[in-house]
């Protein structure tokens, strides 16, 4: 459909907990998954959640193809609609790893996150998804719904000495700017 402008870290918008959707069978909706796809493949996005387009709705997209030019060594997540997303814990461990994204551009953190969890909500058909995910498709989910909460990753870094723009983290290694 649309390549929409992505907020950027500093719009008031991006810090506003998103509402829940409450119809499923909408053009409306249709549409603004259309334009979330169009989005964030055109940037290579491991995911995108509406608010980062402006929309205050519980709804987020992710999933990476064989390459993504973002995070090259990261394992394929299978593309996934996640509309009123849970989240759910499996344990209690932590891993620290980098991460990016769109509304932050051309910076990475260093983030922790549970290594374990699962998810439930609805696909664009109203369908339950219910995933017991771990690594990076754990990783993607949680950084998308945050993101309905009005949490951007910088807010949960530890040490912001790990923290700034991919070229001087990361030189020579050509990862795509975020």
């Amino acid at each position: 459909m649309a390549i929409r402008p992505v907020l950027r870290m500093g719009d008031p918008r991006l810090l506003q907990v998103s509402e829940p959707v409450r119809e499923l069978d909408s053009g409306e909706l249709r549409a603004l998954l259309a334009d979330m796809l169009d989005t964030m493949t055109s940037l290579s996005g491991a995911g995108l959640a509406a608010p980062q387009i402006g929309e205050p709705l519980r709804v987020v997209i992710f999933g990476t193809g064989a390459h993504n030019p973002r995070y090259p060594d990261a394992e394929i997540v299978p593309y996934t609609v996640l509309i009123n997303p849970e989240l759910e814990p499996l344990g209690t461990e932590l891993e620290q790893d980098w991460e990016g994204c769109l509304s932050v551009p051309g910076m990475r953190g260093l983030v922790p996150r549970y290594t374990q969890l699962r998810y439930r909500g609805v696909d664009e058909r109203g369908r339950s998804i219910e995933r017991s995910v771990s690594g990076f498709h754990a990783r993607v989910a949680q950084h998308e719904v945050d993101h309905l909460d009005g949490i951007l990753y910088p807010m949960r870094i530890m040490d912001l000495r790990q923290f700034g723009f991919t070229e001087e983290l990361f030189p020579g290694q050509g990862l795509a700017d975020d």
